[in-house]
């Protein structure tokens, strides 16, 4: 049964737009600035590419964890106090990183730098929630897509010059002053918005137990299965990417940066597009049509790739199945918080741990499919986007 919350009509603010922004696009700075600086950190260690990948890696396990942490801990001591926690355990984790003294130590800090970032993003969905309704939450997420944005188009470049002037080191001394940054901006401007209603139903059960409590929606569920497998379809491309664009496409290191900016772009667009939809239409009847879509755009880009199509086929097509994410993730994330408002928190933790958790399945599998050309990755997204369809129709859609 969905427990209706108070909202307001008031629009957020430019200011206010870009501080929610900066917490949600926290995580995808963290990973996206230091990608540049992997293989000078191989370099000065004596490792393996392998070996450095654990940082990514831990990084994705830190992200899954840490949300279910932080996310019932924000219903419970408030919005604020847990961004400025994870904004200080974000800090100290990046000086940690940037004096290791071996891999394994900067894998347990890029492993604390997670748990760090991942309670602005947790907390961030639990904000909106606190002060929008249903369809107001969609627009606000669709909104912050914009953002969002912001870090797999700037943050590569940004990260890639500061590792060349100054090193790799220099890079985590970077995250140090965002994570001051965004810690500032949270003490001066973000107003608590947690309610004391949700502080008395956070109190009243364990962690586990509320989210036992949580997993018995099966609206809830669906809602989760239907963001996490739509999710899963963007980690799937950014695992596979690398290879397919550069190894078999044969666009050059500097074109792959071009051509993930474009899929970006669409992703972002489609978002405002579902921003422009939301004014005439509730986000239920927007997922009721565009799920089903995306499984078919899926379905039509996995027989492409299976007949071997030619790159200006496949890619539109890919571009069409990813770019769903922009009518799909907000509409679902509102829809699952809506469940159960006054554990807004709890809703988002376990949003975002299926989320990484599914995410880091997919692209587990895709390496494991891995035969040089786009069939794996197409395969991983058809069947994603079947599962969304599926678990929105079957579990989340009202009745």
């Amino acid at each position: 049964m969905t427990v209706a919350a108070a909202s307001t009509s008031r629009a957020p603010t430019l200011g206010e737009i870009l501080l929610l922004g900066s917490l949600t696009a926290f995580g995808a700075v963290t990973i996206d600035l230091y990608l540049p600086a992997l293989p000078a950190i191989a370099r000065d260690y004596g490792v393996s590419a392998a070996a450095v990948q654990l940082t990514l890696s831990t990084f994705f396990v830190g992200m899954a964890v840490g949300q279910l942490f932080f996310g019932p801990l924000s219903d419970r001591i408030g919005r604020r106090p847990t961004v400025l926690i994870g904004c200080g355990v974000y800090v100290v984790a990046s000086i940690a990183c940037a004096l290791a003294p071996s891999i394994e130590a900067l894998v347990a800090g890029r492993f604390f730098q997670a748990l760090g970032c991942c309670a602005a993003m947790v907390t961030c969905r639990a904000i909106v929630r606190d002060r929008y309704d249903h369809r107001d939450s969609a627009r606000i997420f669709s909104l912050l897509m914009l953002v969002l944005a912001i870090a797999p188009l700037l943050a590569p470049t940004v990260g890639g010059w500061i590792s060349i002037v100054a090193g790799w080191h220099a890079v985590f001394i970077a995250f140090v002053v965002v994570g001051l940054a965004i810690a500032t901006a949270v003490a001066w401007r973000l107003d608590e918005s947690r309610s004391e209603a949700t502080a008395e139903k956070a109190r009243s059960s364990s962690t586990l137990a509320g989210y036992w409590e949580l997993l018995k929606h099966r609206r809830l569920i669906g809602y989760l299965l239907v963001g996490a497998a739509n999710g899963a379809t963007l980690f799937s491309y950014i695992a596979a990417s690398p290879d397919l664009v550069v190894g078999t496409w044969g666009f050059t290191e500097g074109q792959f940066g071009l051509v993930f900016a474009v899929v970006a772009v669409g992703i972002v667009g489609s978002s405002q597009v579902n921003r422009w939809l939301l004014k005439h239409h509730a986000p239920d009847r927007i997922l009721a049509f565009a799920t089903p879509g995306a499984a078919l755009a899926g379905a039509v880009l996995l027989f492409a790739a299976i007949a071997d199509a030619p790159l200006p086929v496949i890619f539109p097509l890919l571009f069409i199945a990813l770019s769903s994410n922009g009518l799909v993730a907000a509409n679902a994330s509102a829809g699952a918080l809506n469940v159960d408002p006054l554990r807004a928190g709890a809703i988002s933790g376990l949003m975002g741990g299926i989320n990484f958790g599914m995410g880091a399945l997919a692209s587990a599998l895709g390496a494991a499919l891995h035969d040089g050309t786009a069939r794996p990755l197409s395969a991983n997204i058809a069947v994603a986007l079947l599962v969304a369809a599926a678990a929105y129709h079957g579990l989340a859609k009202p009745r």
